[in-house]
């Protein structure tokens, strides 16, 4: 580990000892990579929190969804949303917002409605629009879960429903 020589100087008459001193460190630097392999083995790295959607391969064809099962969701700015049933050209629509009191007791609501008249489940259309931020989808598809909706897809907005957000004064 740690060696001492000792060495007799000559010269001038005088005997004078002068000492080298040499610390081996080799231990240490084992140690030192001992530890960290241990605690790089032994950690738990925190795991991403994502809620899983499950996309379709391909599109379907038209006229497999009935259109009394069919509840839109068109996310608008202000953080409100417009709901609607069935077609855009039968529409009622309502305006809420995301929260407890708002989107969520709309879609119960509507899976009530929904299950009684049909006797099956409700599919959601969520069609984000260019003036809705990324946490009002985020927040719909969190509502969508807390619903229990299993079935539910994010689609592109089309003109009708800008001109009825318009409408509404949602866009």
């Amino acid at each position: 580990m740690a060696e001492l020589n000792a060495s007799a100087e000559k010269g001038n008459g005088s005997k004078r000892k002068t000492q080298n001193l040499r610390v081996d460190l080799t231990a240490m630097v084992d140690l030192a990579f001992l530890l960290v392999t241990f605690f790089m083995l032994t950690t738990t790295l925190s795991k991403p929190k994502a809620m899983d959607v499950a996309m379709p391969d391909k599109e379907p064809e038209p006229g497999q969804v009935s259109d009394k099962r069919t509840i839109t969701v068109c996310l608008g700015n202000n953080d409100k949303a417009l709901l609607y049933s069935g077609l855009i050209e039968n529409a009622a629509p309502q305006v809420v917002d995301y929260g407890k009191a708002g989107l969520r007791e709309a879609l119960l609501q509507k899976q009530q409605e929904i299950f009684k008249a049909t006797g099956k489940d409700m599919i959601v259309l969520v069609k984000p629009s260019e003036h809705s931020k990324y946490g009002n989808l985020v927040d719909a598809l969190d509502e969508l879960h807390i619903t229990k909706v299993n079935r539910f897809a994010i689609v592109d907005i089309t003109p009708d429903d800008i001109g009825l957000m318009q409408k509404q004064s949602v866009y």
